[in-house]
């Protein structure tokens, strides 16, 4: 049986440890392998896997080896296979023990996910390093043929396709979350951003339009801005705060599987980062992306190349009305966010086809976990 072992930072609290925490639950479940995961936060990971205990130094959950990785690193032997998640680098000793071990580990640097064209001829490129008889191999994540594609867990579709036609699945998932069950014709959107997003334009927006809109918010999520907007502090879970045509309900955080059953529900999911990302394009529902930002724009080509690719299949008005929200959302732009939003959603029909296609045009490229595993295999003969 091979063995992973995984290592994750967690930077942005979410994004980085949901990724492997998919990819290791995949690995597990599907390929059998022995997968310990290497966190030096559990206490963020415990928000999307409740049964994870912090403190401890090593646990099992779902069939994967939840190890803390503290400051101190154990001596531990090295797995087949080592996975550094967005280049996290592996500890000093432990990338010793590599370099002694017989045979020598395949080592992959999990890249962060991009649509931008150098992808495809960085993707599975060896890096040898400088002193040391090991080579690096760069994965990418990506939306086309000739990257690693996206994490998806077998019968995924099928499972939202289930979920989407079934009112009593639908039912349970309102209970489990203390809402009532959607009022007919009112519009139900999930909220997943970064603090300094133009939220309060959407709020406007969305308390002025003629749709009712309730829109769903984890615990902790945007709370500056929702303060200000309803002018109010109670904002823990079970919190309904109400202007106009818009309600907000605000629950507690989610693990992934219940999520991905929130973003199926949905009319409309707001998401950030990397993880929700992608599972709000599975969830086959229209979306608006908040991409991490970083110093200089540096963040910006690489929502263009997204949108260029993504939008390719859509009439040119609402192509124009796609990138307008877009970029005015990750820009922060209030007023243009406010001024978008109409425009955006009367396109709601042909946004809600073209997500569909879009998941079954992203399912061909295969899912990221078997191709990682696949490559592995074949370093490993």
């Amino acid at each position: 049986m091979r063995s992973w072992d995984i290592f994750c930072t967690v930077v942005d609290n979410f994004g980085d440890i949901g990724v492997c925490w998919r990819l290791a639950r995949q690995l597990a479940a599907e390929r059998g392998y022995r997968v310990r995961l290497w966190v030096d936060d559990l206490a963020s990971f415990r928000r999307i896997c409740p049964d994870i205990a912090t403190g401890l130094d090593s646990q099992q959950s779902h069939r994967v080896e939840v190890r803390w990785w503290r400051e101190v690193f154990p001596v531990v032997d090295p797995a087949d296979v080592v996975v550094e998640a967005f280049a996290c680098n592996p500890p000093a000793n432990y990338i010793a023990a590599m370099a002694a071990r017989r045979p020598k580990p395949v080592w992959i640097n999990l890249e962060y996910l991009s649509a931008e064209n150098w992808v495809r001829g960085c993707h599975g490129l060896p890096s040898p390093h400088p002193s040391l008889p090991l080579v690096k191999y760069f994965f990418f994540p990506g939306f086309v043929a000739g990257t690693g594609g996206l994490l998806a867990e077998p019968g995924l579709a099928q499972a939202r396709e289930r979920f989407q036609r079934a009112s009593a699945e639908q039912a349970r998932l309102w209970q489990d979350l203390e809402l009532p069950a959607p009022r007919s014709g009112e519009l139900q959107v999930s909220l997943f951003c970064y603090p300094h997003a133009a939220i309060s334009a959407l709020l406007r927006a969305w308390a002025a339009g003629g749709t009712p809109v309730r829109c769903l918010v984890p615990e902790g999520t945007a709370t500056a801005a929702l303060s200000a907007f309803f002018e109010t502090e109670s904002l823990g879970p079970g919190a309904i705060l109400r202007k106009a045509g818009l309600k907000v309900s605000i629950f507690a955080f989610l693990d992934q599987d219940r999520y991905d059953r929130l973003l199926w529900a949905c009319d409309f999911n707001l998401v950030r980062g990397e993880d929700s990302f992608v599972r709000a394009q599975w969830a086959a529902r229209p979306l608006l992306w908040q991409i991490y930002p970083q110093q200089e724009g540096a963040h910006q080509p690489k929502l263009q190349a997204f949108l260029d690719l993504y939008c390719a299949g859509l009439a040119a008005e609402t192509r124009v009305a796609v990138t307008g929200l877009w970029q005015a959302w990750n820009e922060g732009d209030d007023v243009g966010v406010e001024a978008a939003w109409p425009g955006f959603w009367k396109h709601r029909i042909e946004l809600q086809e073209h997500a569909r296609r879009w998941a079954v045009q992203l399912g061909g490229t295969g899912d990221l976990a078997n191709n990682l595993a696949q490559f592995c295999e074949n370093l490993l003969k």
